[in-house]
């Protein structure tokens, strides 16, 4: 077992095909699907399930998957522990989609004026993988909304709380609204898939596609999609108003009679890292600017 084998693994993991992580790891297809099969035959185990069009992983890829992120972390630390002489500080931080990876410059431009040896990692990751991987301390903090029908081991610190929102194109007929209810949402209506929201907007958005047609409904593997598919002015999605985060090629109207929607950072409870802390802090004083 080596790191080139485990780099492998790791990168078909997240995306899910072979393909796009050879593109990623700059090494040939078959390149990426030998050190699988090598890595396959040392562990004994099929870490994936394959056909033509679809690669998951097995049961027992998903119990190595955690081992070999920590293997690959481990040595990463140690190769650049040993290789510098400065102690660079560390910071790995998560986010789910563009518009949270959004809020991390301003932040962290001015977090590096403090800490100058700073070393930010940022780690875009869909929504069930991104909570285990702070949980296992490989990633130390990641923005999220917060999902109140699941109970979670992690400290949740608010940024902000803000309203559920009709985001369109600025053509679309409900784009002239200041404000909105359920009833006013009419059209076309783009849903995410549940992997990239929090259970309590999958709710609602089983609500609204329970009374339309299936002409009027469209469904985008992703928030990024969804917003594509508002501009293409197919429809309209729902997504948190966070105004530092907004696209700024899209309309967003707050629904008034739909829950608010708490947003902020996910950490560990002992987690004590003084660059971490400050980020927060920064965060929060940034989102709370762009929102007066």
């Amino acid at each position: 077992m080596n790191t080139v084998q485990l780099e492998c693994f790791v990168t078909v993991a997240e995306y899910m095909n072979f393909s796009k992580a050879s593109q990623v790891l700059k090494i040939t297809q078959p390149a990426v699907s030998h050190q699988i099969r090598a890595l396959e035959k040392e562990l004994d185990v099929k870490l994936f399930s394959r056909t033509s069009k679809t690669v998951s992983l097995t049961r027992e890829g998903v119990q190595f998957l955690g081992d070999a992120q920590l293997i690959l972390k481990t040595a990463m630390s140690a190769k650049e522990r040993l290789g510098n002489r400065d102690h660079y500080i560390s910071l790995i931080l998560g986010c789910h989609n563009i518009m949270e990876l959004s809020l991390f410059p301003p932040v962290l431009r001015e977090l590096a004026q403090e800490y100058p040896l700073l070393r930010p990692d940022i780690r875009m990751i869909p929504f069930p993988s991104l909570m285990g991987l702070i949980e296992n301390d490989q990633v130390h903090a990641a923005l999220g909304l917060k999902d109140e029908l699941k109970a979670s081991p992690l400290f949740f610190r608010e940024l902000c709380c803000v309203p559920l929102a009709c985001v369109c194109s600025p053509e679309h007929p409900l784009a002239g609204h200041e404000t909105i209810t359920k009833a006013q949402l009419t059209g076309s209506f783009i849903a995410c898939s549940p992997r990239q929201i929090p259970e309590a907007i999958f709710s609602v958005q089983g609500m609204i596609l329970s009374e339309l047609l299936p002409e009027h409904r469209y469904f985008a593997e992703n928030i990024e999609s969804a917003f594509a598919l508002a501009k293409a002015q197919m429809g309209y999605a729902l997504y948190p108003d966070i105004i530092a985060a907004r696209d700024p090629n899209l309309r967003y109207i707050p629904v008034t009679d739909l829950p608010k929607i708490s947003f902020g950072v996910y950490y560990r409870y002992n987690q004590d890292l003084p660059a971490l802390k400050r980020f927060v802090s920064l965060l929060g004083r940034y989102i709370r600017s762009q929102s007066i």
